[in-house]
């Protein structure tokens, strides 16, 4: 792993695989805390580098360090599952894999909860990280591949990386967007129609509302092909959320159902199915938003917003006992689901559970006052108005 500054986080990322790995290697790229100290602590080598605003640079020194046959990389900001241990070592005990693909799980994104990631592959002397920002070693994969065809790549079911890097707090700390914005631009300039930059960059356009050029950046990407599966998924949900945005739903729905289309592990298409529910949901088809919730909740049943956006079709199709089994199934989920302990009050009203449904808005009051306190206070007046506090 590379690190600067992570003394709040390396201590949870290494105790998830001290465990597990025989070696941990760590490159500190200039920090000012005590991130060598404690890697050193938890028994990593500890080897520093000067940065130069380039991950595949640094991601490269480190592997120069890596004795071990198999290599799992990690950022600090991320922690291994102790489910997928298992997968791992039987998996990396075959002898035809080069290369294995991580299923990561954006801890509180707000969009695409899930992405597959290239992050166990074998020590080979030809496997090198490429592209300044988002480093991968998928480049070097493919060449090696085409001179030894017998190697194959791999995947493992179930979460493997839990990451809390893109919550909106640790996106704003780190500025990653201007980070991330320059050095895909730079690399840009010189691949103007690589698809994999064409859809990181698009969508970052995109999220920071320039909406024309992630359009066009993303169209340029699909119309360049792609045999990556993945990143033409990534293409067709973005223009997804770009046309979303410009309110070209019937557009934004054929995005999406091209994406979902595609023959990729069905966890990836969790927010492309949910993104469609809701333009059904917006345009009045209540039954085919029902079903592309209830296809979030086949293909992950923890999947908490599924619940909830579930509860509200019930909702508005007058089923209310089963809108209250889909709140509470995402309050569980999510205890400080506000949203859902608020629905939840209005349909225990609704069925004349009056005691239920104050508790309910008492407690989505509650959570609404840390980070929504106009509907805090609103939902609290109108529960005075009603009596019913």
């Amino acid at each position: 792993m590379i690190v600067k500054n992570e003394a709040a986080t390396l201590p949870k990322c290494l105790n998830s695989v001290k465990n597990f790995v025989d070696e941990m290697i760590v490159l500190d790229t200039g920090s000012s805390d005590r991130t060598p100290e404690i890697a050193t602590a938890y028994g990593a080598t500890v080897h520093h580098f000067q940065w130069c605003n380039d991950f595949s640079a640094a991601r490269n020194a480190a592997l120069k360090h890596v004795t071990g046959d198999w290599i799992l990389v990690l950022d600090a900001d991320e922690t291994l599952t102790p489910e997928i241990v298992p997968q791992i070592h039987s998996t990396i005990e075959s002898e035809e894999y080069l290369l294995i693909n991580l299923v990561r799980h954006e801890v509180g994104a707000e969009q695409s909860p899930y992405s597959l990631v290239s992050r166990l592959f074998r020590n080979h002397p030809d496997i090198h990280f490429s592209r300044p920002y988002h480093a991968l070693v998928d480049d070097s994969v493919s060449e090696i591949l085409t001179t030894e065809s017998h190697w194959q790549i791999g995947y493992l079911q179930g979460v493997a990386i839990l990451h809390k890097g893109y919550q909106k707090a640790a996106i704003a700390q780190g500025n990653k967007y201007a980070k991330a914005r320059a050095a895909m631009e730079q690399f840009l300039a010189t691949h103007p129609d690589d698809p994999y930059v064409c859809s990181k960059l698009g969508a970052l356009y995109v999220e920071t509302g320039k909406i024309d050029q992630g359009l066009e950046l993303l169209t340029r990407g699909v119309a360049a092909g792609t045999e990556n599966y993945e990143i033409l998924y990534e293409l067709y949900y973005h223009l997804g959320i770009a046309h979303s945005r410009l309110q070209n739903s019937l557009q934004a729905i054929s995005h999406y159902q091209a994406a979902i289309k595609l023959p990729i592990y069905p966890i990836l298409k969790l927010g492309a199915y949910n993104n469609l529910g809701n333009l059904f949901k917006a345009a009045g088809d209540l039954q085919g938003a029902k079903i592309a919730y209830e296809t979030t909740l086949k293909i992950d049943p923890n999947f908490a917003t599924g619940h909830y956006n579930l509860g509200m079709i019930r909702k508005a199709l007058g089923l209310f006992t089963d809108a209250i089994a889909s709140y509470q199934k995402a309050i569980k989920l999510k205890p400080n689901y506000a949203d859902a302990y608020q629905n939840l009050g209005v349909v225990q009203l609704k069925v004349g559970n009056v005691q239920a449904s104050v508790i309910a808005f008492k407690n989505a009051i509650a959570l609404h006052a840390e980070n929504n306190p106009e509907e805090a206070q609103r939902l609290r007046q109108g529960l005075r108005e009603m009596g019913l506090i």
